[in-house]
């Protein structure tokens, strides 16, 4: 091949190719008839070169569509709380005081699509893929400890009403709240949404939660349910609306930026992670279900109990194949960890990896950020587009892709998985949960959030519902007088609506209360509710929350006095 002439010196090694490996001579031009066309047909490199472009992305998720991927480490303590890990799982990454877990994490918002704003008010995803010795494990998270609804059946319900409009595409507040305002179990996810709680001031200052009930399971067999805690060290930190918007004015993609940029200069985020240990049964003395994924555990009863600490120390190399590409999902699980019954739970182990085989391929396991790290994988999968290998063990007769078989082929594994969860007898049904409670938890959070954060979830209700028809308004405001008297009356009071006002509205259709509901639905607005954060004791997710500025976002949160949330309570 002839020498370029223009080519700078030195760069031999870096000759622009197609992917057949072809040198391109003349990247400037099409093959052409004369210097003012028409274009030939068999124009090869263009045709490849713009039919790639044509096909660069690959559909966005439905939802957590805007995200920012890393890699880290989990250093365990060999012990959960203070006792042996093994008294209550046998996954192997738990057992060893010191032993390092390497991890990819991807943070992300929910509602919008890939370019929306990272300070917009939305749950954010905290979704982490640990490269175990058994394999992977995925816990697939939010940044808020509870969801809005708890039968999967309603997921595409609550997503459309969050998604913008059909006709208008707008996100409007009267399609949400409309929604809302017919699902009371939503109140306890929408008083921490429309707190500061819903802007985190980064991904850096941020909880995480698994959200639903898992299992543990020990080398006897024995079960015991599981609710995951993640909590920064550097503190948690919010946004006002007001401050949000002006991050948004200057900068749509403020988290990613200061999460990047704190990893490029060695300021590595950590996380405590801990755990909530309940016994593995249905627990008839509490007031509410502990497989119901809108409700807490209250530390006081369940106490937060740690296992190691999570670094973030490396950026990915490339956004698309690491970020677009990455694969979760609630069903990849390794051996010592298990499901619970939790409705949610079994609803999204389906719908995530079906995801992923539509948005990224039959074969996107194969993909780097997707593979086991650490562990072997021998299948007997083949085929499926855009397949590069098979899963063939060492000396695997490649003839052979079925078992059982004689002949060199992959066999079971000889290991033994005992596990003794409950027995469970029932009839099939479609049924709701017995024990729904739906207002005891949202005014939990209510009284034990900061005075600032209370003051804003008022303030932004009242002015998200003003946009929202009357029917609306009435509804919303009786649930939020169901929770508290200072909810409802604050929120009623920027509307015009009073107590009095929505007295008369029955409960809704189908809706079970319990007896205290009953007794506070007949004094509405009336209950001599107070506001003592010692009533309810250490509350999930109610520590300190820094307010923040926009200036300190966009100055990368330099500075900021936070402390670490798991030494800090509110007040």
């Amino acid at each position: 091949m002839a020498k370029n002439p223009n080519a700078p010196s030195g760069t031999s090694d870096r000759v622009l190719t197609n992917r057949q490996g072809h040198p391109i001579t003349d990247n400037q031009s099409q093959r052409t008839v004369g210097s003012r066309g028409p274009a030939t047909l068999e124009n090869y490199q263009f045709l490849e070169k713009i039919t790639h472009f044509d096909r660069e992305r690959i559909p966005e998720r439905v939802v957590h569509a805007r995200g920012f991927v890393c890699y880290g480490e989990l250093e365990v303590t060999g012990k959960i709380g203070d006792e042996p890990a093994s008294k209550y799982t046998r996954a192997k990454l738990f057992q060893t005081a010191g032993k390092k877990t390497p991890l990819a994490i991807r943070f992300s918002t929910v509602i919008g699509g890939r370019d929306s704003s990272e300070v917009a008010r939305d749950p954010r995803g905290f979704a982490v893929k640990f490269y175990t010795e058994d394999g992977n494990w995925d816990l697939v998270g939010n940044n808020l400890a509870v969801f809005f609804i708890r039968d999967a059946i309603k997921f595409p319900d609550v997503i459309h009403s969050l998604k913008p409009d059909p006709i208008t595409f707008r996100q409007e507040p009267n399609r949400i709240f409309d929604f809302m305002s017919q699902t009371p179990e939503s109140m306890h996810m929408l008083t921490h949404l429309f707190s500061p709680r819903g802007i985190p001031a980064s991904y850096r200052h941020m909880e995480g939660f698994g959200v639903n009930t898992y299992k543990m399971v020990n080398a006897q067999g024995d079960t015991v349910l599981v609710k995951y805690h993640f909590h920064p060290r550097c503190g948690l930190a919010s946004l006002t609306a007001e401050e949000a918007a002006r991050v948004q004015g200057q900068d749509l993609g403020s988290a990613s930026k200061d999460l990047y940029e704190a990893i490029e200069r060695g300021e590595y985020p950590q996380w405590d992670m801990s755990v909530q240990i309940m016994e593995d049964h249905d627990h008839p003395e509490l007031e509410w279900d502990p497989l119901d994924d809108t409700k807490i555990w209250p530390e006081k009863d369940f106490p937060l109990r740690h296992v190691g600490v999570m670094t973030l120390n490396r950026n990915v190399e490339d956004h698309f194949n690491e970020n677009e590409q990455i694969a979760m999902g609630t069903g990849v699980l390794v051996d010592g960890l298990d499901f619970s019954d939790d409705k949610m739970l079994v609803g999204r182990t389906f719908s995530y990896s079906d995801t992923q085989r539509y948005r990224v391929g039959t074969n996107y396991l194969q993909l780097p950020v997707n593979q086991a790290k650490n562990a072997k994988v021998s299948t007997n999968l083949n085929g499926g587009q855009m397949s590069f290998r098979r899963d063939l063990a060492p000396g695997q007769n490649p003839h052979v892709n079925f078992e059982p078989s004689i002949h060199n082929g992959l066999h079971e594994a000889s290991r033994e998985e005992p596990n003794n969860p409950p027995e469970i007898r029932g009839r099939l049904t479609r049924s709701v949960i017995e024990r729904r409670n739906d207002y005891i938890h949202a005014r939990g959070r209510y009284c034990t959030m900061m005075d600032w954060e209370r003051d804003d979830l008022v303030l932004n209700m009242g002015t998200l519902l003003s946009q929202c028809e009357h029917d609306v308004q009435e509804r919303m405001v009786w649930h939020f007088l169901m929770v508290h008297d200072d909810y409802g009356n604050r929120v009623g009071e920027i509307l015009g609506i009073t107590a009095d006002d929505v007295r008369s509205l029955p409960p809704l259709p189908k809706q079970v209360l319990t007896d205290e509901d009953k007794r506070r639905l007949q004094n509405l607005g009336r209950n001599g509710d107070k506001i003592d954060p010692n009533v309810w004791g250490q509350w999930t997710s109610s520590v300190k929350n820094y307010k923040a500025s926009a200036e300190e976002v966009l100055g990368g949160m330099r500075d900021v006095p936070t402390a670490p949330a798991m030494e800090q309570a509110a007040e």
